[in-house]
């Protein structure tokens, strides 16, 4: 995920596409203002033709023209945006593509336009569109024929396209759809031919449960997304959906035991892998007016007091970040992750983990790490501590090295700290 110290705002929800205006239109008048909030990138919604106005049953993949506005209006958006120096990240679905013509028995299986397709493109899995390809390399996905990336002219028509996508249309990155659908390595291909500055999949796969309660032993889940990542050859990160679980499990219940893992490192997929976990709260699936396994509202701040503090490249939903009730908050924790400096493989301390309290210590590692968690805090250098839950804590109670530390940010159940010795005068003072 680019340089490490990436912060992604996914710039749509799941009704921007029925806003009534043209979306691309408004994240481009939006550009300069998603700059200054600390946004490094942005997850843009999917940008083809398609049969369903949200953009994830697409067609011509070359028609550009789609429910957020025209391809002219598109390119404006992806100017505005880098003109600013934000990435303009692509949402790619390529597990699937909707026909447009019908093959001579009445199957919806003949693909126009560039990517003249026919029955040979579909895998065998899918019999009700006649796929004479060979079989699926992942989970079906039932409403649309699915695309066999094992023959070599379709992969080569993809990454032709995404090549399109990338040096003409100006996209500076991929968001891919439904990964679990195609073998992991197909991914890693297209994005080792493209090059992409960020590359993320989604791999949602439902975490452990015993009935309706979320056990607490979720190390198979972010094994399953580790796995992944792994599959790609390592070039691609993947939505944390096992912290996202987790997560709002703790904060909803006050059992912030759950963020502590059996080795004392963050119990998500960012404390397994934590330079290839993209965090996040919300999206378009979960939020908005889905509402899929969404996160309790009344704790978004604590939810955000974590995945902005804690290793990972965390991404901030679009209706959060113009909610004036979240704004200011998510304001103020960008701000100081930037200040801090912390990257996607900041260390954790993690110093309490029970009912009624997390707290943790988080900085710069002081060894480098490629993978799994660090706890070694370089304290030469800015620091951070954060807590959430109502019961009292604080770093200043002799808890947290011999140093003093400032509140930066707080609200209802949740408060971060900054070393005082890295502020400057004028914040020492505030």
């Amino acid at each position: 995920m680019g340089e490490g110290a990436e912060i992604m705002l996914q710039g749509f929800n799941w009704e921007s596409c029925n806003s009534g205006v043209k979306w691309h239109n408004v994240i481009a008048n939006e550009a300069r203002s998603i700059r200054d909030a600390g946004f490094t990138a942005v997850w843009l919604p999917p940008p083809t033709k398609s049969v369903s106005d949200q953009g994830y049953l697409p067609s011509d993949l070359y028609n550009l023209n789609s429910f957020y506005g025209s391809e002219g209006e598109l390119r404006g958006c992806i100017r505005a945006l880098k003109d600013v120096g934000v990435c303009p990240v692509a949402d790619i679905v390529i597990n699937h593509r909707c026909a447009e013509a019908q093959s001579s028995d009445g199957r919806w299986n003949i693909f126009t336009g560039r990517m003249a397709w026919d029955q040979r493109a579909i895998t065998t899995d899918n019999p009700e569109y006649g796929g004479q390809g060979n079989g699926g390399t992942g989970e079906d996905y039932g409403p649309a024929p699915n695309i066999d990336h094992t023959q070599d002219w379709v992969r080569n028509d993809i990454k032709e396209w995404l090549h399109w996508m990338k040096n003409d249309i100006g996209f500076g990155g991929w968001r891919f759809d439904f990964v679990k659908g195609y073998a992991g390595h197909f991914t890693g291909e297209y994005v080792g031919d493209t090059m992409p500055y960020v590359s993320v999949g989604e791999h949602w796969v439902s975490c452990n449960y015993n009935h309706s309660h979320l056990e607490y032993n979720q190390d198979s889940h972010r094994q399953s997304t580790y796995d992944w990542c792994n599959s790609t050859g390592g070039n691609t990160a993947a939505f944390d959906f096992t912290t996202k679980g987790i997560l709002q499990e703790a904060v909803r219940n006050r059992e912030y035991w759950r963020l502590s893992d059996s080795q004392g490192n963050p119990a998500g997929f960012c404390g397994s892998w934590p330079t290839h976990a993209v965090t996040f709260l919300e999206n378009h699936d979960t939020g908005s007016t889905l509402q899929h396994w969404p996160f309790p509202t009344e704790r978004l701040p604590e939810g955000y007091a974590y995945i902005l503090t804690h290793p990972g490249t965390p991404t901030v939903f679009y209706d959060h970040w113009k909610d004036h009730a979240l704004q200011e908050d998510i304001q103020r924790l960008i701000d100081i992750r930037r200040r801090v400096g912390l990257k996607c493989n900041a260390a954790v301390q993690i110093q309490k983990a029970e009912d009624g309290c997390y707290a943790a210590h988080v900085g710069h590692p002081a060894v480098g790490v490629e993978r799994g968690a660090c706890k070694e805090i370089d304290m030469s250098k800015p620091s951070l501590c954060m807590k959430l839950g109502p019961a009292d804590w604080s770093p200043n109670q002799g808890r947290v090295g011999d140093t003093k530390w400032k509140v930066m940010a707080s609200g209802d159940g949740w408060a971060v700290w900054e070393n005082v010795r890295f502020l400057s005068a004028e914040q020492r003072s505030r």
